[in-house]
């Protein structure tokens, strides 16, 4: 059982926020995974990085995933949160996202997301957007899943 994380990073309109938990949680069930920590994180790089850190550090969760907090905006700082905790980055992942995105919606390259690895857990950033996410999680879920199932090989 793969044992999934959920970070919500807080801001923009709130009504999209609301919806972006559930379209992950349909995607944890696909892969027969479990949601065994949900949070709603101000966008602060201080306060991203921390729930990123004591998340991974306690291998509380094999993948986390974070919606929201990727764009151009100065308050968007998912991004370099994220490559503040990780310890080896894994650009292919967010690469497929973009190149799945584009197709639909080419401001989708201006993404900035990223995904790497902390110990034993997957981190993987996603838009804000629940259309967005959905897409994402569908364009990255067979990668997902093999990927988890190396990093817990010894």
């Amino acid at each position: 059982m793969i044992k999934v994380a959920i970070l919500s990073i807080a801001g923009g309109d709130s009504e999209e926020e609301d919806q972006t938990k559930p379209i992950i949680k349909e995607f944890v069930d696909k892969i027969g995974g479990k949601e065994v920590c949900y949070k709603r994180v101000p966008e602060s790089f201080g306060k991203i990085r921390e729930a990123l850190f004591n998340i991974s550090e306690r291998g509380m969760a094999d993948l986390i995933l974070t919606s929201g907090g990727t764009g151009f905006a100065r308050k968007d700082v998912t991004p370099e949160a994220t490559m503040a905790v990780i310890e080896r980055e894994v650009p292919g992942i967010t690469e497929l996202m973009r190149w799945e995105l584009m197709k639909r919606c080419p401001e989708a390259c201006l993404t900035r997301a990223r995904a790497g690895i902390r110990k034993s857990t997957l981190i993987v950033n996603l838009p804000g957007k629940p259309g967005e996410i959905k897409d994402s999680l569908e364009s990255i879920c067979t990668v997902l899943i093999h990927g988890l199932a190396e990093l817990k090989k010894v």
